[in-house]
């Protein structure tokens, strides 16, 4: 077996707590942090022995969640109008460095509203792990795709023209699919940072907070826990469809009875009239799945505690979106369950950002990094030959600063994630993110 360990020089990040930003749905200062992928196998062409795992240590080792609606809970709409604030403008082509791979980053830099603030969250995050990569191999071809599918065209045209033989982002699933048209003909992969399942595909992977694997770990892990019969209480938004999918699914692959599902709007009238269909299980659920932001949560909270339903009357269980202080203040979800990464990587990798920078990161500003680190360690241990359809689907993982995750064959990508409760405001682990996924999956 062939290790890749990449370290930078940094501290171990489980030594400090930074800014007490949640792992995976809450951010710095109250943001969101919402919602994988696998061990890279070495190319067979080249007879390298099998690359089992890469440890991206990404000078340290931690949903918000980038749907198709364009938006991140926490962050706000990331298609709004309001203007752009002043993103960095991509520069002029830089010549063609010696012994380096061109990286084409292609990110909303110009695009109105929080759009541009995530590109220049995500630049920032970018350039900052080829300055901590020891003997970088990469060469950031930085592009603005301004947020629409015609400049992510034209970004990856040019990209493909400058000769970057990947390429990283972009943010939205419009652009993404146009990105990813654009790559495919060329036969170069990219690694996008959507979580819109449909807009992945061979050769187009997702690095990013997919909802699909908050699910699976929260209903594994109740299901161990005894939890056999489990309603759903999802608001009708882009996101909770996605979750609402992948709680029918998992239940049944899982061999859990699903007591009831119901949806919501954001009007009291709906929520109260949702709650009170929960409410009428008489007890047949034994767990109950709310898988929505602060704001949402408020409302809900305040119809489930006069419903008489709260946690000494059924486990309540949650995604990465609860992975916000304002949600953990909740009262009715008090003692309540939900999966999210692991904190230390991303609280050690906020100080970096931070003292480099002088500013917030965006909590899923770790994804770009993770994204340029794993490209970095690629390269310079295959080459171009590491840039493979086998390399990056391997199933064994990598740790990234977020932890565990790998690349499916299909796009789409697990995430091996922590379990934490929920109470007095705060949230402990009570099962620890894994290191490996199991063997065979």
């Amino acid at each position: 077996m062939f290790r890749l360990s990449v370290m930078v020089p940094v501290q171990d990040p489980r030594a400090e707590r930074v800014c007490g930003c949640p792992a995976q749905a809450g951010g710095p200062a109250g943001q969101n942090r919402r919602t994988g992928m696998p061990s890279l196998a070495a190319p067979g062409a080249a007879g390298a022995p099998a690359l089992r795992r890469i440890r991206l240590l990404a000078a340290a080792l931690t949903a918000s969640l980038l749907a198709a609606c364009n938006s991140v809970p926490g962050l706000g709409s990331l298609g709004s109008s309001e203007p752009a604030p002043a993103a960095p403008t991509a520069p002029a082509v830089p010549a063609p460095e010696p012994g380096k791979v061109r990286v084409g980053l292609i990110l909303p830099l110009t695009a109105p509203g929080s759009g541009g603030v995530a590109g220049a969250s995500f630049k920032n995050a970018a350039e900052m792990a080829v300055a901590e990569y020891s003997g970088s191999t990469v060469q950031l071809l930085i592009h603005d795709d301004k947020g629409t599918p015609e400049g992510g065209r034209e970004a990856a045209q040019q990209a493909l023209a400058e000769g970057a033989e990947i390429i990283i982002g972009p943010l939205f699933a419009p652009s993404v699919q146009a990105v990813g048209q654009v790559a495919k003909a060329a036969g170069k992969p990219v690694i996008a940072f959507s979580t819109d399942a449909n807009v992945a595909s061979r050769g187009v992977y997702l690095l990013s907070f997919m909802p699909e694997s908050d699910v699976d770990t929260i209903l594994e892990f109740a299901a161990s826990r005894g939890k056999r019969s489990i309603a759903a209480l999802i608001p009708n938004t882009a996101y909770g469809s996605i979750v609402a999918g992948s709680f029918q699914e998992i239940a049944a692959r899982r061999g859990i009875r699903v007591a009831a599902l119901e949806r919501y709007s954001a009007d009291k009238a709906s929520i109260d009239a949702a709650v009170k269909k929960i409410a009428a299980l008489n007890g047949q659920a034994d767990a109950l799945l709310l898988p929505d932001t602060a704001d949402g949560l408020q409302s809900v909270g305040q119809a489930l505690q006069a419903a008489g339903l709260d946690n000494r009357k059924i486990q309540m269980l949650g995604t990465g979106v609860w992975d916000d202080p304002r949600v953990l203040g909740v009262k009715a979800i008090q003692g309540g369950w939900y999966s999210a990464p692991d904190k230390a990587g991303f609280n050690n990798f906020a100080a970096r950002y931070r003292a480099r920078y002088n500013t917030e990161p965006l909590r899923i500003s770790t994804l770009s990094y993770d994204a340029v680190f794993l490209v970095n360690a690629l390269y310079t241990k295959y080459g171009a030959q590491g840039f493979s359809e086998a390399t990056l689907t391997s199933p064994d993982g990598i740790i990234g600063t977020d932890g565990l995750f790998r690349f499916r064959p299909d796009g789409t990508n697990q995430r091996g994630l922590a379990v934490l409760q929920v109470g007095n405001g705060t949230a402990q682990t009570i099962s620890p993110a894994p290191r490996t996924f199991p063997a065979g999956t």
